[in-house]
């Protein structure tokens, strides 16, 4: 087997390294595409909340304001109505920023696997 020169060596290492830190960047792209989808789906969930408690907000608002109304009066009855259905819109709207809070933006695959590149890269160099 014909040793390779110093000048090859060092080519196909440039060759090499090339293709994987390409391949690094495909998996860093794939993987940010993930996180962004995961942040879509909970900031989509939480317009969702913020809309379930603005039909709340009109449609209970109305319909116990005029039940309460006939045993308090109109002002009590409707302050009474909006904090109730305020604090259910709460409850969702916080369940959802604390899913967003739970969501790790960093590539960890893909700093893990740049990190074993890069001893790969001092092992080649030896």
């Amino acid at each position: 087997m014909a040793e390779r020169s110093i000048g090859e060596l060092f080519s196909k290492l440039a060759r090499e390294t090339t293709t994987l830190l390409r391949q690094e960047i495909l998996l860093a792209k794939v993987e940010f595409g993930q996180k962004a989808g995961q942040v879509g789906r909970q900031v989509g969930l939480l317009a969702i909340g913020g809309a379930v408690l603005y039909a709340g907000l009109l449609a209970v608002i109305a319909a116990l304001i005029l039940l309460l109304a006939g045993y308090v009066a109109s002002w009590l009855a409707a302050l009474l109505v909006g904090l109730a259905v305020m604090a259910i819109g709460y409850g969702l709207a916080k369940h959802q920023l604390d899913a967003l809070k739970r969501v790790d933006p960093k590539p960890t695959a893909t700093m893990e696997t740049l990190r074993q590149d890069k001893e790969w890269a001092k092992e080649q160099l030896r």
